[in-house]
């Protein structure tokens, strides 16, 4: 018996010792591997310029506008030359809004013109425009409290800004809350942190039946402040308020999507990407042009570089995430019954990696923390629970583990976010570089597990 003991300890420590083995050999070789994805990611501009001139040659990006018509022929015949298997569009309908015209002018105390853009899903003023006095408050609790005095004016919403979470609730719904209340119009101080006469859009939600419709639009910090200080002193501003938008029913665009095939488990797929549309202003590069591109990007490096993956990598290129988010949904009703291992999203700016958040199960979580280490040569990354993304949310809503990468912006993002100021000089490209290697490193590492 004593014999048997002896024999089943020095069985057992063989064993560990060949596991304990293996483990390092195979963290070793997963090392390696990342370290040849940083090198190959960091050695040029070649990402940066690809995205630049998707954004200088195409533009903004509208659901609906020829700019992305260009702009997916252009990025589909470069999948192709680069080698991508499977690169095909699949169809969304999606709503078609259009901005038009534009103008806000202060008549009263003095005449001077305001930068204006229209709120997402506006409906347009009369031709002859509105003019209207302006009504300042800065929050829905404060318009409830003086709800008297807003029949007939145009109420500007100048919420001090909180967060966009906090203040993008002005955009969402000011002008429902405005109209409840007998306004004919309403603005909002665009929800930025910084002002410089930038003017932020975005999208509002859907006008509700039981309210009148009226029009919605933002103006700059300055404006915003200098009418609540007129406002405040005694003064009554006029402002006349002049928008063409318009919703066209909807339109035909495209998810656009290429692959990387897989080795032992090639039917199961990893879904890589972000949203190619963007709002009609700047010209979408932080949002989101650097995400598709990034994305693009890490799955031709791991290509180039001969790395085969478990799974079949698909990038996605989703459409219509800023007015409508049908590209996601439109993705999960083709792909439902595709076994997909990971859905994978890029849309938080292009700035230096910092988290990669998770969602699925714990086991698979436990097993993808344990490479955080590997991503120090990276950059100072983080493997936490908890992330997904707009576009991917539909499919992770039918079980698929998500991933969504974050970025340190250091609170720059939302000077960019929607607005004129959205283009290439404000990314850099070593940031770029960095977070095709995160994504890269994190869809290789992710395809290994069991």
């Amino acid at each position: 018996m004593k014999s048997i003991i002896v024999f089943l300890a020095a069985l057992t420590f063989i064993m560990n010792l060949t596991f304990g083995e293996e483990a390092n050999k195979k963290n070793e070789h997963y090392a390696a591997v990342v370290k040849k994805i940083y090198d190959a990611a960091t050695k040029d501009s070649s990402a940066w310029e690809r995205m630049a001139y998707m954004c200088d040659t195409f533009g903004p990006r509208l659901t609906g506008s020829e700019n992305l018509v260009k702009a997916l022929d252009w990025i589909e015949a470069e999948m192709k030359a680069d080698g991508l298997a499977s690169v095909k569009r699949e169809p969304v309908m999606a709503p078609y809004w259009v901005r038009g015209n534009e103008s806000c002018e202060l008549i009263e105390p003095r005449r001077a013109s305001m930068n204006v853009l229209a709120i997402g899903g506006s409906i347009a003023t009369p031709k002859e425009g509105i003019t209207a006095p302006v009504m300042v408050v800065e929050s829905y609790e404060e318009l409830e409290a003086r709800a008297d005095e807003a029949r007939g004016k145009i109420v500007l919403f100048n919420a001090p800004y909180k967060g966009y979470g906090h203040n993008v609730q002005f955009r969402f719904s000011g002008a429902f809350e405005a109209a409840r209340h007998g306004a004919v119009a309403s603005l909002i101080r665009s929800v930025s942190p910084i002002g410089m006469q930038k003017v932020h859009t975005g999208m509002m939600g859907a006008y509700p039946d039981t309210l009148p419709k009226i029009p919605h639009a933002a103006i700059t910090l300055e404006d915003a402040d200098m009418l609540h200080r007129m406002y405040q002193r005694g003064q009554q501003p006029v402002v006349k308020l002049y928008l063409e938008a318009q919703t066209l029913g909807e339109v035909l665009t495209y998810n656009l999507m290429g692959e990387y095939t897989g080795t032992t488990n090639k039917q199961e797929i990893i879904a890589v990407g972000g949203h190619i549309d963007s709002w009609d202003v700047g010209s979408g590069a932080h949002d989101d042009a650097g995400g598709c591109v990034a994305a693009w990007m890490a799955v031709k490096l791991l290509k180039d570089l001969g790395i085969k993956t478990k799974r079949t990598l698909r990038v996605v290129m989703w459409a219509n995430e800023e007015n409508g988010a049908r590209g996601g949904k439109a993705y999960a009703e083709a792909h439902k019954d595709e076994p997909h291992h990971l859905m994978l999203e890029f849309d938080s700016g292009v700035f230096p990696p910092s988290r990669i958040g998770y969602t699925g199960p714990d086991d698979k979580f436990e097993q993808f923390q344990s490479y955080e280490h590997l991503f120090q040569m990276i950059g100072n990354i983080k493997i936490q629970k908890g992330g997904g993304g707009v576009d991917i949310g539909p499919m992770m809503q039918l079980g698929v583990p998500g991933i969504g990468l974050n970025t340190n912006d250091d609170g720059k993002y939302f000077w960019y976010h929607h607005a004129s100021t959205d283009t290439p000089d404000k990314i850099n490209p070593d940031d770029l570089n960095h977070c095709i290697a995160a994504i890269a490193a994190a869809i290789y590492l992710y395809s290994e597990l069991d």
